[in-house]
């Protein structure tokens, strides 16, 4: 029956009793809700479904539904927060992580314990250098200067160092203030000034980074031959480099044991710090750490390997963070040792020449080598007055 038709059959029913007009009028609407499509297609076991219908479709197999009697709000923000990742039609996969918890922790540790433990290392550092100072006192040349120096480095071996160490100190100041500068300048200068002299400061950190790796490389190229170990490291490590002694002066060549660990310490942790801060300036483009840590995992570590792109830059930035930190406190000390604590060492990166008792007290086998040199093939600007 139609919906014209029903009307009819009311109207012609409209003239009969109130009684019979109610109980025709309830008739037809329990007719017209038997007949609806709905209900037909719920009793009606032929009825078949829309075409691409997946029947007993099983639940999804990250966000699934509670058991009996479970919340499903909780169950399903407690999948959320654990990281969850769905899928997504954009182009931004990382997208499909509704709730990245890793971040809260990752906020902690940025905000809290690495500049806690990072001004602990610097503190302690420099309390140490103190303490050494009023201990041992300056390092002198125990037999006086000679009058005479000796080249020490070249103009090209200079440039590359004080390349290096400029940009480093450039680096290291920016980057300090990235970890304290709103605790130590933003109440000083104000919101603004500080927020202006923050983005400034990136800026300067960014492209002084590329003066640093360049002063590395030269570094390394000019001085990775006289860096590797021989029999006379181990005698000026048992000695401390005669810094606890003043009559105690163990031999050393060009580089004794200190500075050979200072230079790998540095060249290490440059490459380190270099790769970490270009993955921060090119975000989400390399995924250093999860192959590092795959490397690692073949010696034994159980370390993640899948790492989503926002992990990535977490411990890119942390590991960045914790890299520079070191390298400050171990420059710390090769600053104190080459200006305050020790008479003549400055020479050596000043002006290339140095005291030649200075450099028979601290490389002796260096300076016979030279000596020799000059016998076989005399060079008038090898040893020469002091001026």
């Amino acid at each position: 029956m139609n919906l014209s038709a029903m009307i009819a059959a009311c109207r012609e029913r409209a003239s009969k009793p109130l009684a019979q007009r109610v109980l025709a009028i309830a008739a037809m609407l329990v007719f017209a809700l038997v007949l609806s499509p709905s209900s037909a297609d719920a009793q009606n076991p032929n009825v078949r479904p829309p075409a691409g219908a997946v029947e007993n479709a099983p639940p999804s197999p990250t966000i699934t539904a509670p058991e009996k009697g479970g919340n499903y709000d909780i169950e399903l923000w407690e999948k959320l927060r654990q990281g969850v990742e769905g899928s997504v039609s954009i182009p931004d996969k990382k997208s499909g992580v509704l709730v990245q918890s890793q971040g809260e922790a990752w906020r902690v540790l940025r905000q809290t314990d690495l500049p806690e433990w990072g001004g602990y290392a610097l503190g302690g550092t420099l309390a140490l250098l103190a303490l050494f100072y009023l201990v041992r006192g300056r390092i002198r040349v125990e037999h006086g200067l000679a009058g005479r120096t000796i080249t020490r480095f070249t103009d090209a071996e200079r440039m590359g160092h004080w390349l290096m160490a400029v940009s480093f100190i450039i680096l290291g100041l920016t980057g300090l203030n990235v970890l304290y500068g709103r605790d130590v300048l933003m109440p000083v200068l104000g919101k603004e000034a500080f927020a202006s002299f923050s983005a400034g400061a990136k800026w300067l950190h960014n492209y002084v980074a590329f003066a640093f790796m360049a002063g590395l490389l030269l570094s390394f190229i000019m001085w990775v031959r006289h860096n590797f170990p021989n029999r006379h490291d181990a005698k000026w490590l048992l000695h401390a480099g005669g810094l606890f002694s003043k009559h105690d002066h163990p031999p050393a060549k060009k580089f004794n044991a200190g500075q050979k660990i200072l230079f790998w310490l540095i060249m290490l942790g440059g490459v380190s710090i270099s790769l970490s801060g270009i993955s921060l300036m090119l975000p989400f483009e390399f995924h250093l750490f999860s192959k590092t840590f795959a490397m690692l995992n073949v010696f034994g570590f159980n370390l993640p390997t899948n790492l989503t792109s926002v992990e990535e830059m977490q411990y890119a930035a942390t590991w960045h963070g914790i890299v520079a930190l070191f390298l400050v406190c171990v420059i710390f000390g090769h600053i104190y040792i080459g200006t305050i604590g020790m008479e003549g060492a400055f020479d050596a990166m000043g002006s290339g020449e140095v005291d030649l008792n200075w450099a028979k007290e601290h490389h002796g086998l260096w300076v016979e080598e030279e000596l020799g040199k000059d016998a076989i093939a005399p060079r008038g600007a090898r040893v020469q007055p002091a001026e």
